[in-house]
Protein backbone atom coordinates (compact mmCIF):
# COMPACT_ATOMS: atom_id res chain seq x y z
CA UNK A 1 0.00 0.00 0.00
CA UNK A 2 1.41 3.37 -1.02
CA UNK A 3 1.59 6.03 1.64
CA UNK A 4 -0.54 9.06 1.04
CA UNK A 5 0.58 12.64 1.06
CA UNK A 6 -1.87 15.09 2.57
CA UNK A 7 -2.50 18.71 1.78
CA UNK A 8 -4.81 21.02 3.73
CA UNK A 9 -5.04 24.07 1.51
CA UNK A 10 -7.24 23.79 -1.55
CA UNK A 11 -6.20 25.10 -4.94
CA UNK A 12 -8.40 26.08 -7.87
CA UNK A 13 -7.89 22.67 -9.54
CA UNK A 14 -9.45 20.96 -6.51
CA UNK A 15 -12.92 22.23 -7.45
CA UNK A 16 -12.89 20.08 -10.60
CA UNK A 17 -11.05 17.22 -8.90
CA UNK A 18 -13.68 16.99 -6.18
CA UNK A 19 -16.55 17.23 -8.67
CA UNK A 20 -15.06 14.43 -10.80
CA UNK A 21 -14.31 12.28 -7.77
CA UNK A 22 -17.82 12.57 -6.37
CA UNK A 23 -19.28 11.76 -9.78
CA UNK A 24 -16.99 8.74 -10.24
CA UNK A 25 -18.07 7.19 -6.93
CA UNK A 26 -21.67 6.98 -8.21
CA UNK A 27 -22.87 7.49 -4.64
CA UNK A 28 -23.97 11.10 -4.89
CA UNK A 29 -26.74 12.94 -6.68
CA UNK A 30 -25.91 15.76 -9.09
CA UNK A 31 -27.02 18.21 -6.40
CA UNK A 32 -24.70 16.63 -3.82
CA UNK A 33 -21.81 16.68 -6.31
CA UNK A 34 -22.43 20.39 -6.88
CA UNK A 35 -22.51 21.05 -3.13
CA UNK A 36 -19.24 19.18 -2.58
CA UNK A 37 -17.44 21.18 -5.28
CA UNK A 38 -19.00 24.47 -4.14
CA UNK A 39 -17.59 23.98 -0.64
CA UNK A 40 -14.10 23.99 -2.13
CA UNK A 41 -14.95 27.14 -4.11
CA UNK A 42 -16.25 28.88 -0.99
CA UNK A 43 -13.21 27.85 1.01
CA UNK A 44 -10.95 29.35 -1.66
CA UNK A 45 -12.96 32.57 -1.48
CA UNK A 46 -13.48 32.79 2.30
CA UNK A 47 -10.42 31.04 3.74
CA UNK A 48 -10.21 28.74 6.77
CA UNK A 49 -12.27 31.10 8.92
CA UNK A 50 -15.29 29.96 6.91
CA UNK A 51 -15.31 26.78 9.00
CA UNK A 52 -14.94 24.11 6.32
CA UNK A 53 -11.57 22.37 6.50
CA UNK A 54 -10.09 19.94 4.00
CA UNK A 55 -7.54 17.19 3.63
CA UNK A 56 -6.65 16.28 0.06
CA UNK A 57 -4.90 12.93 -0.41
CA UNK A 58 -2.46 12.13 -3.18
CA UNK A 59 -0.57 8.95 -3.98
CA UNK A 60 2.27 9.11 -6.49
CA UNK A 61 1.09 12.60 -7.50
CA UNK A 62 -2.44 11.34 -8.23
CA UNK A 63 -5.49 12.77 -6.45
CA UNK A 64 -7.11 9.81 -4.69
CA UNK A 65 -9.51 11.34 -2.18
CA UNK A 66 -10.40 14.01 0.29
CA UNK A 67 -12.26 14.89 3.43
CA UNK A 68 -14.20 17.99 4.31
CA UNK A 69 -14.75 18.54 8.02
CA UNK A 70 -15.20 21.33 10.50
CA UNK A 71 -16.07 22.41 14.02
CA UNK A 72 -19.73 22.31 14.97
CA UNK A 73 -20.81 25.79 16.05
CA UNK A 74 -22.16 25.90 19.59
CA UNK A 75 -20.31 22.79 20.74
CA UNK A 76 -17.24 22.58 22.95
CA UNK A 77 -15.31 19.97 20.98
CA UNK A 78 -17.56 18.44 18.32
CA UNK A 79 -16.57 18.20 14.66
CA UNK A 80 -18.58 17.11 11.65
CA UNK A 81 -17.10 14.91 8.94
CA UNK A 82 -19.05 16.37 6.04
CA UNK A 83 -17.43 14.42 3.21
CA UNK A 84 -15.02 11.55 2.80
CA UNK A 85 -14.50 10.13 -0.66
CA UNK A 86 -11.87 7.96 -2.30
CA UNK A 87 -11.54 7.43 -6.03
CA UNK A 88 -13.06 4.06 -7.02
CA UNK A 89 -9.77 3.00 -8.64
CA UNK A 90 -8.02 3.52 -5.29
CA UNK A 91 -10.61 1.93 -3.01
CA UNK A 92 -9.83 -1.23 -1.08
CA UNK A 93 -6.21 -0.17 -0.74
CA UNK A 94 -6.50 1.30 2.75
CA UNK A 95 -6.55 4.88 1.47
CA UNK A 96 -9.92 5.65 3.09
CA UNK A 97 -8.66 4.42 6.46
CA UNK A 98 -5.46 6.48 6.12
CA UNK A 99 -7.42 9.56 5.08
CA UNK A 100 -9.84 9.19 7.98
CA UNK A 101 -6.98 8.67 10.47
CA UNK A 102 -5.20 11.79 9.19
CA UNK A 103 -8.44 13.78 9.50
CA UNK A 104 -8.92 12.53 13.06
CA UNK A 105 -5.38 13.64 13.95
CA UNK A 106 -6.12 17.12 12.56
CA UNK A 107 -9.35 17.32 14.55
CA UNK A 108 -7.47 16.34 17.72
CA UNK A 109 -4.81 18.99 17.01
CA UNK A 110 -7.61 21.56 16.76
CA UNK A 111 -9.05 20.50 20.13
CA UNK A 112 -11.83 18.27 18.84
CA UNK A 113 -12.84 15.21 20.82
CA UNK A 114 -15.94 13.94 19.03
CA UNK A 115 -16.31 13.35 15.31
CA UNK A 116 -19.75 12.92 13.76
CA UNK A 117 -20.59 11.43 10.38
CA UNK A 118 -23.96 10.92 8.77
CA UNK A 119 -25.03 8.64 5.96
CA UNK A 120 -28.04 7.00 4.41
CA UNK A 121 -29.75 3.81 5.54
CA UNK A 122 -30.23 2.51 2.00
CA UNK A 123 -28.54 -0.67 0.80
CA UNK A 124 -26.22 1.34 -1.44
CA UNK A 125 -24.65 2.88 1.67
CA UNK A 126 -24.04 -0.38 3.55
CA UNK A 127 -20.32 -0.25 2.63
CA UNK A 128 -20.17 3.31 4.03
CA UNK A 129 -21.80 2.28 7.30
CA UNK A 130 -19.47 -0.73 7.56
CA UNK A 131 -16.47 1.55 6.92
CA UNK A 132 -17.46 3.82 9.80
CA UNK A 133 -18.06 0.89 12.14
CA UNK A 134 -14.73 -0.78 11.23
CA UNK A 135 -13.00 2.51 12.02
CA UNK A 136 -14.38 2.97 15.53
CA UNK A 137 -17.63 4.88 14.95
CA UNK A 138 -20.83 3.77 16.62
CA UNK A 139 -24.41 4.40 15.57
CA UNK A 140 -25.63 7.25 17.75
CA UNK A 141 -29.01 7.82 16.17
CA UNK A 142 -31.37 7.22 13.29
CA UNK A 143 -33.82 9.74 11.87
CA UNK A 144 -36.56 7.92 9.97
CA UNK A 145 -37.40 9.06 6.42
CA UNK A 146 -34.91 11.94 6.69
CA UNK A 147 -33.67 11.99 3.10
CA UNK A 148 -36.77 10.41 1.55
CA UNK A 149 -39.35 7.77 2.47
CA UNK A 150 -37.49 4.64 3.66
CA UNK A 151 -34.17 6.53 3.51
CA UNK A 152 -33.15 7.25 7.08
CA UNK A 153 -30.33 9.44 8.29
CA UNK A 154 -27.79 7.35 10.21
CA UNK A 155 -25.72 9.43 12.63
CA UNK A 156 -22.39 7.96 13.67
CA UNK A 157 -20.07 9.18 16.42
CA UNK A 158 -16.44 8.52 17.23
CA UNK A 159 -14.80 9.57 20.46
CA UNK A 160 -11.28 10.71 19.59
CA UNK A 161 -8.39 10.04 21.92
CA UNK A 162 -4.71 10.81 21.62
Amino acid sequence: MDDLKFREEPCAEDVGRVARLLSRTRFFTAEEEEIGASLVTERLREGARWGYLFLFAESQDTFVGYTCYGPIPGTLDGYDLYWIAVDPDSQRGGFGRQLLAATERKVLELGGKRLYAETSSTAQYQPTRSFYERNGFFLEGRLADYYAPADDKMLYTKILVR
